[in-house]
């Protein structure tokens, strides 16, 4: 019997992982967490009583994207269909929950669970280097739980942010290789365009990137650039407490849109549509977009996501923020699938819902 595991089921879960592994064992504050606090789902399956194995899914807020995040079976129960049984029961869960993907992580080591899920439908979209803690490297898998799923994706390698006010340089950076693969991701060149297009203050701490700046960091860079925001004048300002500060901000803004004016960025005073955006992206653009971070990570700052693919009712994105400290890997970050609707209600941030986007591209008659 396949059931949803309880705080009843803590000793025995952790039991089983140390039977289970002798590396990245999930601890009893992990399990404990997972079963209480977590956007997760453990599941056990029980024969004859005994816990013969379990698998835990997580959710991934404001987007219909699960993830197998462990499982693992008995040693004594091996070899009778308990681990396609779990994940089974997991792909189910995952569809309970309104996703559309699962995916995993599995060790390149692990012949049995990779012949496993290669059986099941998963396909291998990725790897991990040195990923676990024995150095062991690491599979990316994921299955797609909706038959007439037929995203249209470009291909956007992945660039993690390595700090946290550098989403928008991370973001640009994605999609500059995404028409051009001989851009070469490094951290200088991440804090080259932070330093190009930061608001020099925000919220608190350093100041994140504005469109504006973002626009001029890909144009000196040789990129044709489109620029859709839905207000003029100084952005960001009403989140900013401090008059001097606004007054700084200002001063920053009225020099980028100056520089804008003069590089002869076209700039359109409204929404960047979703049709519109997806007539873009199928004509070889990459859009770049300005969310609210609330509906994933409820927390209000503003944040910046390259949009991957399409479908009738996704848009996909790279999200370059990988929360580790909700457990988060590379593989809940790539390709997110977030329903049409509920992106266009996050593609906007504070008071007055500014509306921010990007549309890149390669200059025309040019045949990288």
């Amino acid at each position: 019997m396949i059931r949803k595991a309880t705080l009843h089921d803590l000793e025995a879960l952790v039991a089983l992982e140390n039977r289970s592994f002798t590396t990245d064992r999930l601890s009893r504050r992990s399990f404990r967490h997972l079963l209480t606090k977590a956007h997760a789902v453990t599941l056990i399956d029980e024969l004859d009583g005994q816990l013969a194995g379990y698998a835990t899914v997580l959710f991934n807020m404001g987007t219909s994207l699960a993830r197998l995040y462990s499982i693992a079976v008995d040693g004594e129960f091996r070899g009778q269909g308990v681990g396609k049984r779990l994940v089974e029961a997991s792909e189910q869960a995952a569809r309970d929950g309104d996703c559309v993907v699962l995916r995993l992580e599995v060790r390149s080591d692990n012949h049995a669970s990779l012949a496993l899920f290669r059986h099941m439908g998963y396909r291998e979209f990725g790897h991990y280097d040195d990923y676990y803690e024995d150095h062991m490297d690491a599979l990316r898998f994921e299955k797609e739980l909706v038959p007439h799923l037929d995203p249209d994706r470009a291909r956007v390698p992945f660039y993690r942010q390595t700090l946290e006010f550098t989403c928008g340089p991370a973001a640009l950076m994605m999609a500059m290789r995404a028409l051009d693969p001989a851009i070469e991701y490094a951290r200088a060149l991440e804090i080259a365009i932070w330093r190009e297009s930061t608001t020099v203050f925000m919220t608190a701490g350093h100041g994140g990137c504005g469109p504006h700046g973002l626009a001029l960091a890909a144009h000196e860079r040789g990129f044709e650039v489109e620029l859709f925001l839905s207000e003029a004048g100084a952005l960001f300002i009403d989140s900013v407490r401090s008059a001097e500060k606004k007054e700084v901000m200002t001063l920053v803004q009225e020099g980028f849109e100056r520089r804008v004016q003069e590089a002869e960025i076209p700039v359109h005073y409204r929404q960047l549509s979703m049709a519109e955006m997806r007539n873009y992206f199928e004509q070889g653009a990459i859009p770049v977009v300005l969310i609210s971070s609330y509906r994933i990570y409820k927390e209000k700052f503003p944040h910046w996501v390259v949009v991957t693919g399409f479908d009738e009712r996704y848009v996909y994105v790279h999200d370059p923020f990988v929360d580790d400290e909700k457990g988060k890997t590379a593989t809940d970050c790539i390709n997110m699938p977030i329903l049409q609707k509920d992106f266009d209600r996050m593609a906007r941030y504070g008071k007055s819902g500014l509306r921010a986007s990007l549309v890149l591209s390669m200059p025309k008659g040019d045949n990288k």
